[in-house]
């Protein structure tokens, strides 16, 4: 029986993992669940899951927890903010650590997962982006598992070999699929009337707003372009994007021999959890089996950066290197949260992030307090800017 931590669980990835777990009764523990102020769902959980913590990243809501808790005759301990976070992270008793946190907020407690030598369930792309470097590192010294269950780098890490990276492998390149989003074949000049709505409404995938506005600009795919080159020791030339409408493919790995291995399913969250919780085995999901003959087609196409500015930033991102990948992540969280205000148009996100990484020095962060330093700082120019764009 695995013990598990789920930072993020009332989120779209934490809601997947606690219905695997309900369909694979007597294989899983929870022993700690993290909210960032979803007080009552959080409370709720506590009553099904019975945890030993309960963690609310909003310290101003640690009371209303408790008020929760003890309505349900609960006596799970409390924490809040970041210290809160990291507690339930490296909990002893935990052996698995789903990192679902969104964003940057995520990292902290990500890396202190890793220290402490977890299995460490990656749905955090942010960490991987900001401080890949240290993050391997930490997995590396502390004999840490890190398996990542975003459904790209987890069909990767399925169709690579089951020990090493893809630079021993024989790996030619990596085949990063992505669905196109939302505004796929909407015309360019109609960009820039789109609505939080729109751009929330994913065609195949049920998940949370600011992932699915960066899918919508293809920032997402972006993102995982750093983070596959930071998991799999791969360089940025050697990731190519492939649009693929239909998300069933959801990545694939070309061999040096010519052979292409490629992970399919219906486009459901519970498969890579459910692979990444039972790895090397394999449990129930809850996803519909794949019908090849419902599906019909596959369809593929190059990415249009035209259309999709975002992700031509966050490939050039990717090859720069140094600290233009937090730049690039800081200036789009801003952005995001900016258009989900309705105080940026959505074809500004790009222009607004591109602004940002103009006022980027070449440095080469390598220490925590210097990617928080990076971080913060993009974040403020990121602010200023944001008057210049808004409505």
């Amino acid at each position: 029986m695995r013990a598990l931590s789920i930072l993020g669980s009332t989120g779209s990835v934490g809601l997947s993992t606690l219905d695997v777990i309900r369909r694979n009764p007597g294989g899983f523990r929870v022993e700690a669940l993290t909210a960032r102020r979803s007080v009552t769902d959080l409370a709720d959980q506590c009553a099904e899951f019975g945890p030993a913590l309960a963690v609310v990243a909003d310290p101003d809501c640690a009371g209303q927890l408790r008020d929760e808790l003890d309505k349900r005759d609960l006596s799970t301990a409390i924490a809040s903010g970041i210290d809160g976070l990291t507690r339930a992270a490296a909990l002893p008793q935990a052996d698995t650590v789903v990192a679902a946190i969104v964003g940057s907020a995520g990292l902290l407690p990500t890396l202190a997962a890793a220290a402490a030598g977890k299995r460490v369930l990656l749905a955090n792309k942010e960490s991987a982006v900001m401080a890949g470097g240290l993050l391997m590192e930490s997995v590396a010294a502390s004999g840490a598992t890190l398996i990542p269950i975003d459904s790209e780098h987890n069909a990767i890490f399925q169709c690579l070999p089951p020990a090493g990276a893809a630079a021993d492998a024989g790996v030619e390149r990596i085949l990063l699929t992505a669905s196109g989003g939302p505004f796929l074949d909407l015309a360019p000049e109609d960009l820039a009337n789109v609505t939080p709505e729109q751009a929330c409404a994913h065609p195949n995938w049920d998940m949370g707003r600011k992932i699915s506005v960066d899918s919508a600009t293809m920032m997402n795919k972006g993102l995982e372009i750093i983070e596959a080159c930071r998991l799999f020791g791969v360089e940025p030339e050697r990731v190519q994007v492939v649009v693929h409408p239909q998300s069933i493919i959801h990545s694939l790995v070309q061999y040096r021999d010519g052979s292409v291995l490629a992970q399919l399913g219906n486009p459901d969250m519970r498969t890579p959890i459910a692979h990444a919780l039972a790895w090397p085995d394999r449990i129930e999901s809850g996803a519909e089996p794949l019908d090849l003959f419902e599906v019909g087609r596959l369809d593929f196409r190059e990415p249009d950066l035209e259309r999709f500015p975002c992700l031509g930033l966050a490939m050039d991102a990717a090859v720069a290197g140094e600290d233009q990948p937090i730049w690039l992540n800081a200036a789009n969280e801003i952005a995001v949260q900016a258009f989900l205000d309705e105080l940026l148009p959505f074809s500004a996100i790009a222009t607004l992030i591109a602004s940002v990484l103009a006022e980027c020095r070449a440095s080469s962060p390598a220490t925590l307090a210097q990617i928080i330093g990076a971080d913060e700082e993009a974040r403020a120019i990121s602010r200023e800017k944001l008057a210049d764009f808004a409505f």
